[in-house]
């Protein structure tokens, strides 16, 4: 019935501004300081903020605008560290970018791989639009027949906009590593590491990308089907997804690979 009112009063909102103005670089703390020195009273710190706040006296407004958006997005994103994992085959397929410089060009290939099956699947584009990582997801989850259900990744521009839709559509759980903080996705660095040195770095690095594209399936099919994986116990990553999932050959029966 009776709800609370702002505590601070015209004469320290005024002043407050005046002294903000003269030094617009000072933070609230600074200005609580000064504000002492210069009246002779107290004034606490929430209301130097309230009155930086409500009166937009930010040095650069515009970039003022954009850090707090960001921190709005970062806020409500769903942490990696939170997602209580299970061990079972598609539960959470970890996404990543590879950066690479050619001939003064630049080329992003998306990673994902199934952090319990260890499948895999890369593609490369010529930027990195969030279109571009909602076109790789959709890939993903077709080649998988759709049989995931969360997705982890960093914090890169690509993973937002049109990526956001996609996941959307497909009805995904979607969750962020932490800033700077490559440990939360481990999988994807090392597959990443796995593709450079035995992909790239061996003479099939092109900025064609429909070549390059062509080459990398041939490659993403040996690491799939035909590689031993130590943390599988030396199966192939389609062994062991085989297995978990129920496409292992029975009774004599040949195993049912997916169409996809």
């Amino acid at each position: 019935k009776q709800v609370r009112q702002r505590e601070i009063t015209p004469e320290e909102e005024k002043r407050s501004i005046q002294l903000r103005q003269d030094h617009l670089q000072w933070g609230k703390m600074k200005i609580q300081r000064l504000y002492k020195n210069t009246y002779g009273v107290s004034i606490s710190s929430w209301k130097v903020q309230y009155t930086i706040k409500r009166y937009k006296l930010y040095p650069n407004p515009q970039k003022n605008k954009q850090t707090q958006a960001k921190r709005k997005r970062n806020k409500d994103k769903k942490r990696t560290i939170n997602l209580k994992k299970k061990k079972h085959p598609g539960f959470i397929i970890a996404l990543d970018t590879i950066v690479i410089y050619w001939k003064g060009k630049k080329r992003y290939i998306l990673t994902a791989i199934d952090e319990v099956s260890k499948i895999a699947f890369a593609r490369m584009y010529t930027t990195k639009h969030s279109r571009n990582a909602g076109d790789f997801i959709k890939r993903v989850a077709y080649l998988l027949d759709y049989e995931l259900w969360n997705t982890c990744h960093d914090n890169g521009s690509e993973f937002e906009g049109e990526f956001q839709t996609a996941i959307y559509s497909l009805e995904l759980g979607d969750y962020w590593s932490r800033p700077a903080t490559p440990k939360d996705n481990p999988f994807s660095e090392r597959f990443n590491r796995t593709i450079q040195e035995e992909f790239v770095d061996l003479g099939n690095m092109t900025d064609d990308v429909v070549a390059f594209n062509h080459n990398l399936t041939d490659w993403l099919i040996e690491y799939n089907f035909v590689r031993p994986h130590q943390s599988l116990d030396y199966d192939t990553p389609w062994e062991y997804y085989a297995e978990t999932a129920g496409y292992a050959e029975t009774a004599g029966v040949l195993p049912m690979y997916s169409s996809s």
